[in-house]
Formats: C-alpha cells, sequence, structure tokens
C-alpha cells in the first residue's frame, strides 16, 4: 500500500526476549507484515536494535555493516558453555590479584583486526543447521574463523570479579567471545555477564524507543518514530 509506514525504528530491546521476539511485536504495533532488523541481540542483551518497517528492510545489508558500540560487564574466575551468563558454568578458577594497569594492557592488545571463531551458542549457520542447535545436542563442529575489527576497548570499572567495559566493533563480532578471551588472557577464565548496545553508526540508544512506548503511542507518533531511508542511509547505498 502506498500510504503503508516505512522507515528505521529505533528500539530499545529489553532483557530475556530474543530480537525475533521484537520483530515480531514491532510487526504488531504497526500492523506490518514487512518488518526486519539489522542485527541480532541474544536474549540476555540489552540495547539498540535497529528496526526496518516496510521498503527499509531493503537496506538491512548496509545497516548491519556499520560499526556498533556496547557497555558490558564480565565476571572472571567463571567459565559457561556459552561464553554468557545463561549458560551453564563449566569451570571455576580463583582469580588472581589484578591491577588495573594490567587489565588496561592486555585490552589493548585486542585491538586492531584479529581472526574469531564464532562460539557453538550462536545463531551463525554451519550447511545449513544453526550452531545453537547443535550445541544443545552437546555437540562441537569446526567453525571458520573470521575477521573482526575493535576499535575502542576501555575499561569503565574495576571490581574484581567484576569488570566493566566499553567496546567497539565490526560487524560480525561475539562480545562474549571477547570476554572469554580476555579472561583466558588473565588466566582464569571469565564470562559476559551484562551487554548493553549502545549505538550502531551514528544511531544512539539515547534516541531509542522502549517497546511499552510503542504500545501506547498514537499512530500519528508511531509515524514520527520513523527515520526515513533517504535520511539515514547515503544514497550510494540505496
Amino acid at each position: 500500500m502506498k500510504d503503508d509506514p516505512e522507515g528505521i525504528l529505533l528500539v530499545d530491546k529489553p532483557q530475556g526476549i530474543t530480537s525475533h521476539d521484537v520483530v515480531d511485536q514491532v510487526r504488531r504495533i504497526y500492523r506490518m507484515k514487512k518488518v526486519g532488523h539489522a542485527g541480532t541481540l541474544d536474549p540476555m542483551a540489552t540495547g539498540l536494535m535497529l528496526i526496518l518497517v516496510g521498503k527499509a528492510t531493503k537496506v538491512s545489508q548496509y545497516l548491519m555493516s556499520m560499526d556498533k558500540q556496547y557497555a558490558a560487564t564480565m565476571r572472571l574466575g567463571q567459565v559457561t558453555d556459552s561464553q554468557d551468563a545463561d549458560g551453564t558454568v563449566t569451570s571455576e578458577h580463583s582469580v588472581p590479584e589484578l591491577i588495573e594497569d594490567n587489565m588496561r594492557e592486555w585490552m589493548q592488545e585486542f585491538l586492531g583486526d584479529q581472526y574469531q571463531t564464532p562460539p557453538m551458542f550462536s545463531a551463525k549457520k554451519v550447511n545449513g543447521q544453526a550452531l545453537y542447535k547443535l550445541a544443545r545436542k552437546g555437540k562441537v563442529i569446526p567453525r571458520e574463523p573470521r575477521v573482526i575489527h575493535i576499535s575502542q576497548f576501555d575499561l569503565t570499572d574495576f571490581q574484581p570479579p567484576e569488570i566493566s567495559f566499553l567496546i567497539r566493533s565490526s560487524k560480525g563480532a561475539y562480545i562474549r567471545t571477547i570476554a572469554h578471551d580476555l579472561g583466558a588472557k588473565v588466566g582464569c577464565g571469565a564470562h559476559l555477564n551484562v551487554l548493553r548496545r549502545t549505538a550502531v553508526g551514528k544511531f544512539r540508544i539515547e534516541d531509542a524507543t522502549k517497546l511499552g512506548e510503542l504500545k501506547e503511542a498514537s499512530p500519528t507518533l508511531l509515524r514520527k518514530k520513523l527515520i526515513p531511508v533517504l535520511q539515514a542511509v547515503p544514497s550510494h547505498a540505496l
């Protein structure tokens, strides 16, 4: 329909639901079938999701390619099978005495390009099968490492065994894997226990709307919440 709403909606995803759940709720709120998103967030994660309504779904690949920023907290001394707090603890280790400067130095070693192997508990598909479905059956299969880029990795709070940080990464980076690998570098293991996406490219969490607010919004306000594609995406990407 010519008058169907279209554009990019900034949503603040709550904890405990999937990215697909967010899309489903926006479909019902806008009474639109053609709704997608530009980047998955795990159920335990919160924060910014770019929801694409109507013809905006055509620019999903461009939007997915943008850098993402996260505020996160990791728990040293506990390793989980999923590398985050939703998983089962597989090993526990005593946390060595640490000083902030050491942690900052280890974090700086992650900056730049690097190979990262996707975790088994992920939505990535290998031979048509989602890895997490295999992981739930106790299976582990070889995964192809891929190049990611970390442009920022800053310590924001140092309260061992919990360490908080701000990180900016390229498309496809698993922040829980970064936390897992940093824990290995420290020597005691770690898992991610808080993850909040604060930015995607130029889009910021401060401009996002909670699902509850969208449900209460008038049709006029719902349309105003949509960022026009031409305003959000350069013409060469259309």
